[in-house]
């Protein structure tokens, strides 16, 4: 069994979320949604010391990083690159203008494209978009039903893409063609109905890793849907995981302070830092943003 989590981060964040490991440079990534932030952090064992902050002028749904340490942001509306000396060019606009809605979670996929979902802010909604980022720059939409796309995560061969439907409870999967992006016709991997399942990853047995929002948990299913573990979290605004650290058995759990009543934020202190626990099993390695489409200044 897992043993519980620690908090890890000094710092507590408004609404942590979206952790990426940045193997090549030895370094955890995140967001703090709400702040519109970027933060860059150093793995010390069971500690995540912040060692950079990159700030916008909007809310930030998500990151991703590059081979060369370039960084891929899901700001409010649109993307932006922010390259490794610091100059930032804006990328193709998600979310049309004059629309009450947000980027929310992304990932990669095993070719290097950026996939990001939406969310809505008047609530949820039946209309947000799953869109893949093609290198041209063009986007190319998956689901335009969902009612809040959430976490992505595909198989190690990459032929099975997992994504989430935080308010319809549920984790979809669909067959996917990682070399064309061909997406097959999604159908219903899991259901959480004691919960709300936010950000997922996937580690070295095919096992599903889900944060619960809500109820302060991340939970473990085996590749048949079958839930093998559950992990209390001190804080209930659960958000987002992702395996780190040399070995990838370090488990990063992200959480939020945010839209916590007063009392339930004195019952959980900790909530909105980041926590972390040590994991049996190593997680799958996460594939890196290709670096297209090259946005010119």
């Amino acid at each position: 069994m897992t043993n519980p989590p620690v908090p890890a981060t000094t710092e507590t964040f408004r609404l942590a979320e979206g952790p990426v490991w940045d193997a090549a440079r030895d370094r955890l990534l995140w967001v703090d949604i709400l702040a519109g932030a970027v933060l860059e952090g150093r793995l010390d064992g069971d500690r995540i010391e912040v060692t950079g902050r990159h700030e916008f002028d909007s809310m930030v749904g998500a990151v991703a990083v590059a081979a060369d340490g370039a960084f891929l942001v899901a700001a409010q509306e649109h993307l932006v690159v922010l390259h490794p000396d610091g100059t930032r060019w804006d990328g193709p606009r998600v979310v049309p203008a004059g629309q009450r809605r947000r980027l929310n979670d992304a990932g990669v996929d095993p070719a290097g494209r950026l996939l990001v979902g939406t969310m809505s802010l008047d609530g949820p909604s039946q209309r947000e978009t799953l869109v893949r980022v093609e290198p041209d720059g063009r986007l190319t939409e998956l689901d335009g039903d969902l009612y809040l796309s959430n976490g992505l995560a595909w198989s190690a061969d990459g032929r099975a893409m997992y994504s989430v439907d935080t308010h319809r409870h549920v984790v979809f999967v669909r067959d996917y063609d990682p070399a064309t992006g061909a997406a097959g016709r999604r159908r219903v991997h899991l259901r959480v109905d004691d919960g709300l399942p936010d950000g997922i990853a996937l580690d070295a047995e095919g096992h599903l890793w889900v944060a619960v929002w809500e109820i302060g948990e991340v939970r473990r299913y085996a590749p048949d849907a079958t839930l093998t573990e559950r992990i209390p979290v001190p804080a209930p605004h659960t958000s987002s995981v992702a395996f780190a650290g040399e070995d990838l058995r370090t488990l990063v759990i992200t959480t939020a302070s945010a839209e916590l009543t007063d009392d339930r934020r004195r019952a959980h202190p900790d909530s909105g830092r980041l926590f972390t626990t040590r994991v049996e099993v190593p997680g799958a390695p996460v594939p890196v943003w290709s670096g297209r489409p090259r946005i010119a200044a």
